[in-house]
């Protein structure tokens, strides 16, 4: 089923709105993209004004950068070890913004979106 992110029927008080027109195209939504550990697997959409974006459904490996170096190379992630978003992603592996995961490197925040942006971009964090 479709989101659908135009105006809601209802007034803030609670009373019906007349709306003018029917609900259009450009206001549906799409069901947010869990991007897991795995073999790398993507999802292409055209979006408004004819772009593409890509969706990040599962992930094998990270862009990590330094900052003690300031250089990024590619590092395989090994898992999910802490997610602030909801604490239920580490148990099912599930990265998203913000959350730590454990690379080859050692353990990284993720500083990209990988449901929207189609990459994993991580920062090495010193413990």
């Amino acid at each position: 089923m479709a989101l659908w992110q135009g105006r809601s029927k209802r007034k803030p008080t609670g009373g019906r709105l007349t709306l003018s027109r029917k609900k259009r195209r450009y206001e549906i939504g799409k069901e947010p993209v869990h991007t897991y550990l795995g073999i790398e697997k993507r999802q292409i959409s055209r979006v408004r004004g004819a772009n593409v974006k890509v969706r990040l459904l599962k992930a094998q490996f990270a862009n990590v950068v330094d900052p003690s170096t300031n250089k990024a190379q590619r590092a395989k992630i090994i898992t999910v070890k802490e997610s602030p978003s909801n604490p239920n992603y580490v148990q099912r592996n599930i990265i998203t913004k913000g959350a730590v995961i454990q690379t080859e490197l050692g353990p990284a925040r993720v500083t990209s979106r990988p449901g929207q942006d189609g990459a994993i971009n991580a920062i090495l964090v010193q413990e």
